[in-house]
């Protein structure tokens, strides 16, 4: 259960946390009322390791419980919705546990919440979401920063939280305030990499914070563009028909890998279907022989005017 919480804590995906390591990328908040909805703690996680994984597995997954070890690296464990437990396995620094932290254990808590995490980059247009979904280097958080630079907001990159609200409509829950961007995409933006952070493991990838760029209340998702790569030479864009978009939703539920073995196929499905018929649903296929995010955009914002003016 939520206890009340003195010390500050963090807040991201719409929860406090409270963490035995540093999380620098989260904005931390405190007071006498609020409650912490997650923990991360520093755990002994080796022997429940030993006696539920296979020799050669990297999860152990059921309805209860989701594992995942990297190896050298770290075992997690993920429960309730609401704990996660680290055992490291070395001197790495928090910045490479933090990868894991902030993607696949969030990932792993929103599913156990029944928040479908969605893999990709949320916008706020004119009082709604947008949500941008592709394959890992499609060019989304390229995409989002267009955006940005065009002067919409950020609810998220990388992990996309949608629930429904009470009325049954899709809302988007604001992550937290930074992007990870390609050295090209910085370059090409004209965004100096000299005082950002370079991912761990990533050297010509860095974190950029946005906390003047952030959208911080929920807002409803009004659409989902899937971004594909091309050898055409054309930006375009095309609908998404209603049986598709199921596929599609369950192809980009961040690792979605864990829904089955979780029992939450079911619920995905139910939850889906709840989504479908109440967004817009495009594709929009880049070429990969140049830079398009402008243009992109462009189209993007361009079919959202034709939309609300139907």
């Amino acid at each position: 259960m939520s206890q009340t919480q003195l010390k500050p804590f963090y807040h991201a995906f719409g929860f406090n946390i409270s963490s035995d390591f540093c999380l620098p990328e989260l904005p931390k908040r405190s007071g006498p009322n609020e409650v912490v909805d997650i923990y991360i703690r520093r755990a002994d996680l080796n022997d429940l390791w030993a006696e539920s994984a296979t020799p050669t597995g990297h999860f152990v997954i059921n309805e209860n419980l989701i594992m995942f070890k990297v190896p050298d690296t770290a075992i997690f464990s993920i429960s309730e919705g609401q704990n996660i437990g680290v055992q490291a396995l070395n001197e790495r620094s928090d910045d490479y546990l933090r990868l894991f932290l902030l993607g696949t254990c969030m990932g792993a808590i929103l599913l156990q919440r029944r928040i479908l995490p969605l893999h990709g980059s949320a916008i706020a247009i004119n009082g709604k979401a947008y949500a941008i979904v592709g394959d890992s280097g499609a060019g989304k958080s390229t995409l989002a920063s267009a955006f940005l630079n065009r002067g919409y907001k950020l609810l998220s990159d990388d992990v996309i939280p949608v629930s429904l609200n009470k009325e049954g409509y899709p809302v988007v829950t604001p992550a937290y305030p930074q992007q990870k961007l390609w050295q090209e995409s910085l370059t090409a933006f004209g965004m100096d990499s000299t005082q950002l952070r370079p991912i761990i493991d990533r050297e010509t990838k860095f974190a950029v914070p946005v906390p003047d760029r952030f959208a911080s209340e929920p807002l409803p998702l009004a659409g989902v563009y899937e971004l594909v790569k091309t050898e055409a030479k054309e930006v375009a864009l095309e609908p998404v028909d209603h049986l598709e978009r199921f596929h599609k939703l369950f192809y980009h539920t961040y690792r979605n890998f864990i829904i089955r073995p979780s029992g939450l196929l079911e619920w995905h499905f139910q939850m889906s279907a709840s989504i479908v018929k109440k967004i817009d649903f495009y594709q929009i296929r880049r070429p990969v022989s140049s830079f398009t995010a402008q243009e992109l955009s462009s189209r993007i914002l361009s079919a959202i005017t034709e939309e609300v003016a139907i």
